[in-house]
């Protein structure tokens, strides 16, 4: 299967896998997705990833979804930076999320880190997406 943004497609598979209420998902496995989700985790809007090899030889990854009381984690999870819109900032303008109950997800040259993370790191880069 070809996908035009794959870090999209991980984003879709988190926010129908909570709409749905399941306690887990599979999506095809990058280091960019392994980053995001590794961030996810940190930030505590996830249980847990793991990385499994299928027996044709390619990656899947299996994210444990979380819920606290019944309701999703996660209220609202939506890719920033598109294929066709890069969007960019520099650390003194990385945006808050909901004035800082929620959080940026940013590709930066130390790698991928929350907003919280690229301030203290002093360093801007792509905004790939925004949690809530």
């Amino acid at each position: 299967m070809s996908f035009n943004d794959p870090l999209s497609d991980l984003v879709t598979r988190i926010r129908n896998g909570q709409a749905a209420r399941l306690s887990a998902i599979k999506s095809p496995a990058s280091k960019l997705r392994t980053n995001l989700l590794e961030v996810l985790k940190r930030e505590g809007y996830i249980r847990d990833y793991a990385v499994t090899q299928q027996d044709n030889g390619i990656a899947e990854l299996t994210v444990e979804l979380k819920y606290s009381e019944g309701q999703p984690v996660i209220k609202e999870i939506k890719r920033v930076s598109k294929p066709g819109r890069r969007v960019y900032t520099q650390v003194k303008d990385v945006p808050r999320v909901y004035n800082g109950l929620g959080i940026s997800i940013l590709s930066t040259p130390r790698g991928v880190l929350s907003d919280k993370e690229a301030r203290e790191a002093n360093v801007g880069g792509e905004i790939l997406c925004r949690v809530f």
